[in-house]
């Protein structure tokens, strides 16, 4: 935004012709930034009209400046500030309306959003209006711009996908995973939300990756790099993986490599979409490695799944299956 227009938008305010959010905006900024003592809300009306009708003022005679200037406003009787703080009002205001056009823009004009969400026992892929392939895993949810107009590409998502960027120096390409954000220019990753765990894991292909909780730099990841963040601890992990396990779920493989029979089993419930539950609790903690290949019956993944644990498996009258078996201590 120019700052002929931030003018404009001072202008409709004091017209009293912006709209409830334009005004909300307008006074937070001029609570937070330009009232340091509080006081904005003590003036009334004709007080409030008369600072700011300086404000536009100050602004409009430093319209083709490079810069910003300070220009002190004049002293009025009634007023409770000093010349020095009123000048230093005038830069905050008008220097925050310039640097956070984009938050004012966001905000007046949210982008529409669309989503597209995949079944618990199907998987997803899209395109994007840059070129950019997601394949999103069953039971996740990505939300996206039809067209990415702005300074950068970001999107929404809740689960897991599989991301390959298509590369654009000039517009970062930005994941919002909670309050993880995942920044790239080109490259090809995996992300993995799991709330039951409180879980994040951003796992990366190719190329390389940032990935930040807020504000806050957690890591950049190279191919085979994994960060894991627990977002009630707000701690993160970095870990060297094996990529390509991490992102068999796309193929439609079913990998297992030292997970315990209780997340090897919740991998098979998303995947069969059917309920399987343990009727010894221990069960849970046996170790269990093995692959079973794209198009495998889900009887036949069980039977050597029960086979490594020495437990059994019943197929209730509902369609449901129940695993038993004495368990393991490890």
């Amino acid at each position: 935004m120019s700052r002929q227009q931030i003018v404009a938008l001072l202008d409709r305010y004091l017209k009293g012709e912006t709209t409830k959010k334009e005004n909300e905006l307008v006074e937070r900024w001029l609570e937070e930034h330009g009232n340091p003592n509080q006081e904005w809300d003590s003036l009334d009306q004709s007080g409030k009209d008369q600072w700011l009708s300086s404000v536009f003022s100050d602004i409009t005679n430093t319209i083709r400046q490079p810069e910003v200037k300070v220009v002190p406003l004049p002293q009025r009787k009634h007023w409770w500030w000093q010349s020095v703080a009123a000048a230093a009002a005038v830069l905050l205001i008008a220097s925050t309306l310039y640097l956070e056009w984009p938050l004012l823009q966001s905000l007046l004009n949210p982008i529409q959003l669309t989503a597209l969400q995949a079944p618990v026992n199907q998987k997803k892929a899209i395109t994007l209006a840059d070129g950019s392939r997601v394949w999103i895993n069953a039971g996740s949810e990505l939300k996206y711009p039809e067209t990415f107009n702005g300074q950068t590409r970001e999107v929404y998502l809740s689960g897991e996908a599989y991301f390959d960027i298509h590369h654009d120096t000039a517009k970062p390409f930005i994941i919002h995973t909670g309050k993880l954000l995942t920044k790239v220019l080109g490259t090809a990753f995996n992300i993995k939300e799991d709330k039951s765990r409180h879980t994040i894991q951003v796992t990366v292909t190719r190329g390389k990756v940032s990935v930040a909780n807020g504000g806050e730099l957690l890591g950049v990841l190279n191919p085979n790099q994994q960060i894991s963040f627990n977002t009630l601890k707000e701690e993160a992990l970095q870990a060297t993986v094996n990529a390509a396990q991490v992102i068999a779920w796309q193929q439609s493989d079913l990998h297992f490599e030292d997970v315990s029979f209780g997340e090897a089993i919740a991998q098979l419930r998303r995947h069969f979409d059917v309920k399987i539950s343990f009727s010894n609790a221990k069960l849970k903690d046996c170790r269990f490695t093995g692959t079973s290949i794209h198009g495998e019956e889900l009887e036949k993944v069980l039977k050597v799944m029960c086979a490594f644990n020495d437990a059994t498996y019943r197929v209730e009258p509902d369609g449901s299956i129940v695993i038993d078996g004495p368990g393991c201590n490890n």
